[in-house]
C-alpha cells in the first residue's frame, strides 16, 4: 500500500491534491480501494455542483458494497474525472492517478493528515 507524501488524506480516506491556494484533486486512497474490492460503479456529480466539507459527494459500488464518498473540502466541483464513469475499475489499478473531482473556490477544509500521520491512522484502523 502506498501513501504518496505529496497528498493530504482525509479520515473517510480520500485524498487530496493542492494544485494551488484555490484549486484541489480529491480521489479515493489506495487504502480504501482495498478495502472494498473491485470497484464496478461510481456517481459522480456534475460540474457546478456544490461540494460541503464532511458530507457525501458521490459513491462507489464494488462487488462487497456501495459506499459514500465524502468531500474533504467546500467548493464548487469545476471538473469530474469522466473516465472513472466508463472505466471504474481504474480506481484499483492506480488510486492516486485516478482522481474524482477538481474543485474550485474552495473556502473551508477538514483537517487533513499528512501522509505519515495516515498511513498510522489506517495501521490503527486495521487492529
Amino acid at each position: 500500500m502506498t501513501f504518496p507524501k505529496e497528498l493530504k488524506y482525509a479520515k473517510s480516506h480520500e485524498w487530496v491534491k493542492f494544485e494551488d491556494d484555490n484549486t484541489v484533486l480529491i480521489g479515493l486512497t489506495d487504502y480504501a480501494q482495498n478495502e472494498l474490492g473491485d470497484l464496478v460503479f461510481v456517481n459522480l456529480p456534475e460540474p457546478g455542483d456544490e461540494v460541503t466539507a464532511g458530507e457525501a459527494f458521490g459513491d462507489v459500488e464494488s462487488v462487497k458494497a456501495v459506499s459514500d464518498v465524502y468531500s474533504p473540502v467546500t467548493g464548487i466541483v469545476a471538473e469530474i474525472n469522466e473516465e472513472l464513469l466508463d472505466s471504474p475499475e481504474s480506481i484499483n489499478a492506480d488510486a492516486y492517478g485516478a482522481w474524482f473531482i477538481k474543485v474550485t473556490d474552495v473556502s473551508d477544509q477538514e483537517e487533513l493528515m499528512d501522509a505519515d500521520s495516515y498511513e498510522a491512522f489506517t495501521k490503527e484502523d486495521t487492529e
